[in-house]
């Protein structure tokens, strides 16, 4: 702020900021006092609708650079040369707690990414996981309520998380990730990212690639266990945040390594499984992660609400060379998210700093609204017209989507050879250490512990039963023990 005397919002100078107008010493206060009402009016109206979910979270600027020609896949002017660096915005969060509540808490992290393109914003909004719990956007909704408060208790409620769990079996994989050593990142800086869901990449020729985005964390994975986690919840509910904002105060700037797994779009149809499949990793073996670049934080935001609380991402923000495919997951994204935003802060939320493109200007038709900046000026807001506005380019972001027949209906997803809701999460639970499954299985066996039914809990075992048989069988174990 620069230097001067203190003004009202209209710039008119404050006389006094100490003492409200009244009647006389001692009498009513006046509603003449227009600075009074201007600042209590205004205080008011300080905080926007927080998210629904991820309300919580912590944000940073910094640099994408390319490490590797992707040409061949993708006609992105942000990714078309080796060394090329990108501005970009990062938020990190937590899904289920408020704007209030703890960093250190087991919940999946969101990995929201923007990038500052020459060719307009590119959202990629991802998690810390590759998978999540649900596989169709019509159910997101019904989860999330799971995750919030009770209309009645007021509280989360462990059969309601339990009850949904253990009736949708697509959620075991995201669950044993979730309940696994990586449940509670120590900090931010000290986890992968990852886009999820599929997307298409397609080049200068038209040819078409579907890819998964991966953040791999260069200061090494760290974690907290459920007893440090509710430790450091209690004493430093800010730890992520303080702790992000502190490193790169310091230098310390956290960097992540970038790759894609690259899919022929030939190879889908007949792929083993659904690859569209928001629940279902493709194994490295299959595709493995190629590095593409590298991914920097260090610059801190000059003020949080502007610019963590008010940044608005959505998955449907593409470029050039990038689009969506058909992860049902996805599709219903690509619609709910730039909604919320509407809502939530505005019709015109992308005028804001941390929202609007930095390198090209948004040529749009929309007009008026909340927070309109009047940046049209008395431009016609049209198209056809014939004044010189702007006009399609008539090549679209991305190809089209094909072999797809049949009638319209509720249809649910496309049967592949080896569909099955247990196979990833059984090999997840192999994958890991002796140690590991102790944990998993306590941190499981103390939150299965808390369902007041029986049949949630043995419907919610026998979930994870066939995943593996080894894994029901300690799981079974030890929440009998707990609830002896």
């Amino acid at each position: 702020m620069t230097q001067g005397p203190l003004t009202t919002e209209a710039g008119a100078p404050v006389a006094d900021n100490q003492n409200s107008e009244t009647a006389g010493v001692g009498g009513p206060v006046l509603v003449q006092d227009q600075l009074l009402l201007e600042k209590l009016a205004h205080f008011n109206r300080e905080r926007i609708p927080e998210r629904v979910v991820h309300a919580r979270g912590a944000g940073a600027y910094g640099t994408f650079t390319v490490t590797a020609d992707v040409t061949p896949y993708t006609r992105a002017a942000f990714l078309s040369e080796v060394g090329k660096e990108t501005e970009v915005f990062l938020r990190f969060s937590t899904v289920a707690g408020n704007l209030g509540a703890a960093d250190a808490v087991r919940d999946p992290r969101g990995f929201a990414l923007k990038f500052y393109t020459e060719e307009g914003n590119y959202d990629l909004v991802g998690n810390n996981t590759p998978v999540f719990f649900i596989r169709d956007a019509i159910k997101f909704p019904d989860f999330i309520h799971t995750q919030k408060r009770d209309p009645y208790t007021g509280s989360q409620e462990a059969d309601n998380v339990w009850d949904f769990w253990s009736l949708s079996p697509e959620s075991t994989h995201q669950v044993t990730w979730l309940f696994g050593d990586r449940g509670i990142p120590a900090s931010y800086r000290h986890m992968d990212g990852f886009g999820s869901h599929t997307f298409q990449w397609n080049n200068a020729a038209g040819e078409v690639f579907w890819v998964k985005y991966h953040f791999k964390t260069d200061q090494g994975i760290k974690t907290l266990t459920a007893e440090e986690a509710e430790i450091l919840a209690g004493k430093d509910p800010d730890s992520h945040q303080r702790d992000l904002r502190q490193a790169i105060e310091r230098g310390e700037f956290p960097s992540w390594t970038v790759g894609v797994q690259i899919m022929p779009a030939a190879d889908a149809a007949a792929y083993r499984f659904n690859p569209f499949d928001l629940t279902k990793v493709w194994p490295h073996a299959d595709y493995p992660v190629v590095e593409i670049g590298r991914l920097e934080l260090n610059r801190n935001p000059r003020n949080v609400f502007a610019e963590v609380e008010q940044s608005v991402f959505s998955p449907s923000h593409f470029v050039p060379g990038i689009g969506p495919s058909p992860d049902k997951m996805l599709q219903g994204r690509l619609f709910a998210y730039g909604d919320a935003h509407r809502y939530r802060v505005g019709v015109n939320a992308d005028h804001l700093p941390v929202n609007r493109p930095h390198a090209t200007e948004a040529r749009t038709n929309s007009r008026d609204g909340l927070l309109y900046d009047g940046r049209h000026g008395g431009a016609k807001n049209y198209e056809p017209n014939s004044f010189g506005g702007p006009q399609q380019t008539g090549r679209p972001l991305w190809q089209p989507f094909d072999g797809f027949t049949g009638g319209t209906g509720d249809h649910s997803t496309p049967a592949h050879a080896e569909d099955d809701d247990f196979v990833q999460a059984g090999d997840l639970y192999r994958l890991m250490s002796e140690d590991e499954k102790e944990r998993l299985v306590a941190n499981l066996a103390g939150a299965i512990s808390q369902v007041s039914r029986e049949d949630i809990a043995e419907r919610a075992i026998g979930n994870f039963r066939s995943a593996d048989a080894d894994f029901g069988k300690r799981l079974e174990a030890a929440v009998r023990a707990l609830r002896d």
